[in-house]
């Protein structure tokens, strides 16, 4: 019986991470502590997913966070939220200014041409791992022309 709960719970988290697509993923180059990742997250599947945390493989960050943007009077400030939702059939965008994983306490500098490994996590157990590349440091989309 312990078998089979295990053989389900496996077989939902397979199913799960194939109704997900990661793509567009990117970093920007950055010399400081605190770096961002980007992308886009695709749910081709019949059921909300919800990422709920992010970390990297490699130790080159002391945390990761799902972080937004809000305003404050005439500011823009981050703001560590809970989760990302991505609704049924639909995309989210992660992407500068808006929705994206944050990485805090860099333990090296994020350098342009470099990749690092980062594992998405998902609610219903599924974990999605992407190979990051770091885009110049003004990048503002995967497919923004910059040089790579």
């Amino acid at each position: 019986m312990k078998f089979l709960l295990v053989l389900l719970f496996c077989v939902l988290q397979v199913s799960a991470a194939d109704s997900l697509q990661v793509t567009d993923v990117f970093a920007r180059a950055t010399n400081g502590k605190n770096g961002a990742v980007f992308m886009t997250l695709k749910n081709e599947g019949n059921r909300m997913h919800k990422l709920i945390s992010a970390k990297v493989s490699d130790p080159i960050a002391e945390k990761c966070e799902l972080h937004t943007h809000v305003v404050e009077g005439n500011t823009y400030r981050m703001r560590k939220i809970p989760s990302i939702e991505v609704p049924a059939g639909s995309q989210v965008q992660l992407k500068p200014g808006g929705l994206h994983v944050m990485l805090m306490g860099l333990k090296k500098h994020l350098v342009q041409g470099q990749t690092f490994d980062l594992t998405l996590v998902f609610g219903s157990g599924a974990n999605v791992n992407v190979e990051v590349p770091i885009k110049s440091a003004g990048a503002m989309s995967a497919s923004c022309g910059c040089q790579s």
